[in-house]
């Protein structure tokens, strides 16, 4: 931890020196909910965000904050060890092609509906699950895509002398839906009742003793599992894919992170409500994944447990610069350079992929030396070859 701020309510935990000073007063704003829990923690990577700075981690007690999952919902990452000790140029550029070819990135769908089999199980019923079953058909097409934004699919080489595919994706239009849903019921109901969070600070909550707030907890975690299914089905295409231009290649079995939800978990002997936006759980002995921006290393990660973070790291990088000022102010020729340099297959051709630049972002390697006291690092990726949203 690099420093604590004592001027709110409760103390405000930090792990990095550079916070913005939007980010900074949106963790102040946590800090002073009425219902917000011992600490408020701001992980290395984080940056402004929306309502909730990202890369902050909210305890809450009898009350869950919409925006503190953010609207997507289940967001996160899955990373895949390979038997592959080596590939060549050309058969990445083939690889490559096929990825884009079998997998829609941005706002494109799959022509036809996924098998319903490959959704996740619903042991109460779609019927309960109110947004669910009105987006479940429109779910069913977008079950294996990417996305778009800061999503990515990256084949790389691994210190552990091993070939490694890394897949970053959400829950689509889905959990927009449910998050704007019950974002709206919340405000609503905050202005009925006159509770006394700002309006603007965009933090409209919903007590655990309500309807409501069951219902936003049942299809919130629909909405993880089936962010957790639609990165599944990816590399599930993706093996299919390896296969063909790397015969006898086989898998291990996937490690996959989520990164924005909300979840009970005890902490310092209560029962909380987590709220992780973009945030990694890490706790002791589990297995995590921090991605850096597009170029450079990323992290297979083992979690510390440290309570101070509620059991959280970081969920990657985190941004230096919005998409908009990326796009003004980052050169193409250097960061198109700095890519080429590496021999990295990267999708960067005009000004307007700039947002998703590894200048966009900040330092991976202090990011990662500031949350020393949060994960041990396993693996340290190389990106070798990179698809964005």
């Amino acid at each position: 931890m690099k420093k604590i701020l004592s001027t709110e309510k409760i103390p405000i935990m930090l792990w990095l020196d550079d916070i913005e000073e939007g980010a900074l007063q949106q963790a102040k704003n946590l800090a002073n909910l009425p219902f917000a829990f011992h600490h408020i923690a701001v992980m290395a990577d984080a940056h402004f965000g929306y309502g909730m700075p990202i890369g902050g981690v909210l305890a809450a007690e009898e009350f869950v904050v919409p925006n503190g999952v953010g609207v997507d919902i289940g967001c996160g990452v899955c990373a895949m060890r390979t038997s592959l000790s080596d590939i060549s140029l050309e058969t990445l550029k083939k690889i490559l092609g096929n990825i884009r070819q079998f997998i829609p990135t941005g706002f494109k769908h799959h022509r036809r509906k996924q098998s319903p089999d490959l959704m996740p199980e619903t042991p109460e019923g779609l019927h309960e699950l109110k947004i669910v079953s009105r987006q479940y058909d429109n779910a069913l097409a977008q079950l294996g895509t990417l996305g778009g934004g800061n999503h990515f699919i990256e084949i790389q080489k691994g210190s552990d002398n091993r070939i490694w595919i890394m897949v970053h994706s959400g829950s689509r239009n889905l959990g927009y839906q449910v998050a704007g849903h019950y974002n709206k019921i919340a405000i609503k109901l905050n202005q009925k009742w006159k509770t006394p969070v700002d309006p603007k600070w965009q933090l409209a909550s919903l007590p655990l003793s309500s309807e409501t707030a069951a219902d936003y907890l049942a299809e919130m975690h629909y909405c993880v599992d089936f962010a957790f299914c639609n990165r599944l089905h990816m590399m599930q295409t993706i093996e299919e894919i390896f296969e063909i231009f790397c015969p006898g290649i086989t898998f291990d079995e996937p490690i996959d992170t989520a990164h924005n939800y909300a979840a009970r978990e005890k902490h310092y002997g209560r029962e909380l409500i987590i709220h992780r936006k973009g945030a990694t759980r890490a706790y002791s002995n589990e297995k995590g994944i921090i991605p850096g921006s597009q170029g450079t290393s990323s992290f297979i990660v083992q979690g510390k447990g440290n309570p101070e973070s509620f059991c959280s790291c970081s969920h990657g990088a985190g941004r230096k610069l919005g998409r908009k000022e990326a796009q003004r102010s980052l050169k193409l020729d250097e960061e198109i350079t700095l890519l080429d340099r590496q021999h990295i297959l990267h999708g960067i051709r005009s000004k307007k992929d700039l947002d998703e630049a590894a200048g966009a972002y900040k330092d991976i390697h202090t990011v990662m030396q500031n949350q020393e006291d949060l994960v041990d690092v396993l693996v340290i990726l190389q990106p070798l070859a990179v698809v964005k949203g």
